[in-house]
């Protein structure tokens, strides 16, 4: 695992890989801020009819906006990861295959071109999973809230399972031989690996990088396992 982050780590700053990360960035920030402004109109509004103003609420001008913008700022740290992933996996086909072209040409050479209905589709479903999963685990992350950290466990163990799966998929979907094959990391490895991405996405300036790191690990992982398309 250890290994496969270095490799993945030093490839970071070739110009090939730069100019995707850097696109699957923009993208994200992007995504990221239409979102958040959504989420704050809606808060906002959802407030206002819930007969919170500034009246009632005997606060300065513009404090039901400031209650929705913190809203949107804690929600946002698992917002983040849900968009940083799904747009990732829009760029993973070319993300593998940078790192397939230089650390692995036989793997590079026999994969499978994906179409971009069917990285679109792989992204809405990863997104998809990762609102369901993360709407079950926040009942029990607010129980926790009193702990100070049993929040933050709660949905880093569940976005690390979710991780190491989607992950995986952005690799094994252009290499695997039939759609029932079975992928060839194991559960263990699978959580560690999505383990890994989901604590370097809490770290400020780390978590822009994360998602980017995850994906060329998880091809090192499956193409060091002495895998053969």
């Amino acid at each position: 695992m250890l290994r496969a982050f270095v490799l993945a780590l030093g490839q970071m700053a070739e110009p090939r890989v730069l100019r995707i990360w850097l696109k699957s960035l923009v993208a994200t920030l992007l995504v990221f801020a239409v979102l958040a402004f959504a989420g704050w109109w809606l808060l906002d509004r959802a407030l206002d009819w819930g007969g919170l103003n500034e009246t009632n609420l005997a606060a300065p001008e513009g404090a039901r906006g400031l209650i929705a913008a913190l809203g949107v700022l804690l929600g946002g740290v698992v917002l983040w990861r849900i968009v940083a992933l799904a747009v990732l996996q829009l760029f993973a086909d070319e993300v593998v295959a940078a790192v397939e072209a230089k650390h692995y040409p036989a793997a590079a050479a026999a994969a499978r071109k994906l179409g971009w209905h069917e990285e679109l589709s792989a992204s809405l479903r990863g997104a998809g999973r990762a609102v369901l999963f993360n709407l079950i685990a926040a009942p029990f992350a607010l129980v926790l809230l009193v702990t100070g950290v049993g929040a933050a466990l709660v949905f880093t163990l569940v976005n690390a399972l979710l991780l190491g799966r989607e992950l995986q998929d952005m690799v094994w979907l252009r290499h695997r031989p039939s759609p029932g094959a079975p992928a060839p990391l194991g559960k263990g490895e699978r959580f560690a690996l999505g383990l890994v991405v989901a604590v370097l996405l809490l770290v400020p300036f780390a978590n822009f990088l994360a998602p980017f790191l995850g994906a060329a690990a998880a091809a090192h992982l499956i193409h060091r396992k002495d895998y053969r398309p």
